[in-house]
């Protein structure tokens, strides 16, 4: 198994993401449990920095476009599809993962599966390097779990 993508590492491109720098990557799968717990926070995410995140799906791009609808989720949307180049390359083995990526294109941050605090923080890292005030996507009082594997 390849190990996740290391913090500082050169953020390989991804096929029709064409990601503003900085910006964010999701990278998910439409039939994970966990990424459905986790899409209003990946919502609030891409609201928070408009133009600045962009979904990365391991399916079709007619299912992804079915579970934005579904989801309502706004941010594009771009599949992987098998063998996943760009999920082998930056080393995804859970669903959800965001990686933040920085203007120089190395990677800033990660948050894995579901974990409330690593994408607060994936949050504030971009909001960091945008120049803006962080927004937390996710809060106590949400509903969401504090942390889910993916």
């Amino acid at each position: 198994m390849k190990a996740m993508i290391a913090i500082g590492a050169s953020a390989p491109d991804v096929e029709d993401a064409n990601l503003a720098r900085p910006g964010a990557l999701v990278f998910f799968k439409v039939t994970c449990s966990t990424t459905k717990i986790a899409t209003p926070a990946i919502e609030r995410l891409a609201r928070a920095y408009p133009g600045r995140v962009i979904g990365v799906g391991q399916d079709p791009q007619v299912d992804l476009d079915a579970f934005a609808t579904a989801f309502g989720l706004s941010l594009p949307l771009v599949p992987d599809l098998e063998p996943y180049p760009a999920s082998d390359a930056y080393g995804i083995v859970s669903a959800p993962t965001a990686v933040a990526v920085d203007a120089d294109g190395s990677v800033a941050a990660v948050a894995e599966s579901w974990d409330r605090d690593a994408w607060n923080r994936l949050s504030a890292n971009l909001a960091s390097m945008l120049g803006v005030e962080p927004v937390p996507v996710s809060e106590p009082e949400d509903g969401l779990p504090s942390f889910k594997p993916g």
